[in-house]
């Protein structure tokens, strides 16, 4: 098996992922996000080929569809040997350290290696680690590696209908930080031999690395034997703070109570009902005053959007949020009857100006507009009032008159035990409304988190007619019971206010 430029990443991060990765592969937690970033990452890798011209892509596959590294490694020797002025996917090993490089440029009497990533920032040091890798296994091959860039993402590009590739990517010269990572490559690589030999598990502790610069995979797997909830699970409460406590021994939440840590009173307050089994807090003097401010009619909403990490629509930059779909439901005098409209595009046209003049017809001005964390909803209708100036008054009128339902839950006004340590709507909806059917994320079909909204969603462009169709009633019903939601929880707030 191949040592490849990922595992050395990750070897770079914390040899232990380099270890559970051989030994225990089955112990990484499925990430879809990643997932969906690795497909966005082979997308922009797709289109960063053509930066310099033509080149010559020496891609194989076997019969079974794996990579056929061997035939890639002799692929890119033989145009080597041509003097192909640029290769990509360009293959070699050495001693059983395998690399692909993106684009590999003849540059003299050497070589250039571009490595392309979907990201923004050149300045990842992991970044400049993955290259370095490469560079190394290129200078054992034989070959002269002359400069070393990072390809990324220009996130001020502005799409004008024609897309610019020159204009997409920032190329960074990144071969002074490469060269210092390099220095490191050989001895992490000795370091890790005899660890990668062994069966036995590296007695290696949680640290900084869990985190930085990615999220571990295994860290459930590493965390089993931790009291479950611990310090790792409080609200807002960082490595930069979890961590020291881990390392003093204040791990579990009894062990949290009995010390005199500085918490704040939301997380006081969720290990205080965690071990002694209270139900519920209500401040009822500041929730009902919270409540008393909302008039009718009320108008409860909610967006889907996607990230493209190339932009599609005119005068839109590199992962732009782009709404798609909302959900709106309305009350228009108390007591009266719940009521639901919403929108979703069609995924081949720009959504935005269709949902914009949609959302104006639906919700009229000076109207009380209900959200759940109003970051998102407010900082969307301010792009697309500065999209759509014709509609910028409807929709900074709606964007000013947005009342945040999070709210009584990050001011501490409200409580219950089973929502835990997170106050997004997929924990406090269960807590307020339990075993309610109809309110079960769960229980939908194909789209269940805006994540998977996200990718869903432009994937429709090639789906048949019947998935299509199938697909555009989930997307639907997802994005309802977000708004569904809201009313769910706002009546249980106002029941709990004023009973």
């Amino acid at each position: 098996m191949y040592f490849s430029k990922s595992k050395y990443c990750g070897l770079w991060q914390c040899p232990k992922i380099a270890w559970l990765d051989k030994y225990k592969p089955e112990e990484r937690e499925k990430d879809e996000a990643l997932d969906a970033r690795l497909d966005t990452g082979n997308d922009v890798g797709d289109l960063a080929m053509g930066l310099f011209g033509d080149f010559v892509e020496v891609t194989a596959k076997r019969e079974d569809g794996k990579m056929d590294i061997s035939m890639m490694i002799e692929r890119t020797k033989e145009e080597m040997a041509k003097d192909t002025p640029v290769i990509c996917e360009a293959s070699f090993e050495y001693n059983g350290l395998y690399c692909a490089v993106d684009i590999l440029k003849r540059d003299g009497d050497g070589w250039a290696i571009y490595e392309v990533k979907s990201s923004t920032d050149p300045e990842k040091t992991v970044y400049h680690a993955d290259v370095a890798y490469q560079k190394y296994v290129l200078e054992h091959c034989g070959v002269c590696v002359t400069k070393t860039y990072l390809v990324t993402i220009n996130n001020q590009y502005v799409f004008d209908g024609t897309l610019d590739i020159e204009k997409l990517f920032n190329i960074t010269d990144v071969s002074d930080l490469v060269e210092d990572q390099k220095t490191f490559v050989g001895p992490n690589l000795e370091a890790a031999e005899p660890m990668l030999n062994s069966a036995d598990e590296p007695d290696i502790d949680l640290s900084e690395r869990c985190f930085d610069p990615y999220h571990c995979a295994f860290w459930k797997y590493c965390t089993r034997n931790l009291p479950t909830p611990s310090v790792f699970d409080l609200y807002w409460f960082g490595p930069s703070k979890s961590l020291p406590l881990y390392h003093d021994g204040v791990i579990s939440y009894e062990e949290l109570e009995a010390s005199d840590v500085k918490l704040s009173e939301t997380n006081r307050r969720i290990i205080d009902f965690a071990l002694h089994d209270r139900d519920i807090y209500v401040d009822k003097k500041s929730l009902s005053k919270f409540l008393k401010s909302f008039t009718y009619p009320l108008y409860f909403l909610d967006f889907e959007s996607m990230q493209p990490a190339v932009p599609k629509y005119v005068g839109t930059r590199p992962y732009m949020q782009i709404c798609f779909q909302y959900s709106l439901h309305y009350i228009e005098e108390e007591g009266g009857e719940l009521k639901h409209k919403e929108f979703l595009a069609e995924p081949e046209d720009d959504p935005r100006r269709a949902l914009c003049e949609s959302l104006c017809r639906d919700i009229p001005k000076d109207v009380d507009v209900v959200v759940f964390n109003n970051t998102f909803e407010c900082t969307r209708l301010k792009e697309m009032a500065e999209a759509f100036p014709d509609l910028a008054d409807h929709l900074l009128n709606i964007c000013n008159n947005i009342v945040d339902l999070l709210v009584p839950f990050r001011s501490g006004w409200y409580y219950k035990r089973e929502i835990g340590n997170t106050f997004s709507i997929k924990s406090v909806l269960p807590a307020l409304c339990p075993d309610d059917p109809a309110l079960d994320y769960h229980s939908l079909d194909q789209v269940h988190h805006g994540g998977e909204a996200m990718t869903i969603f432009p994937a429709m462009v090639n789906m048949t007619s019947e998935e299509r169709a199938r697909t555009r009633h989930n997307l639907l019903k997802y994005c309802e019971l977000d708004t569904l939601a809201m009313v769910k929880v706002w009546e249980e707030l106002k029941r709990a206010a004023y009973e």
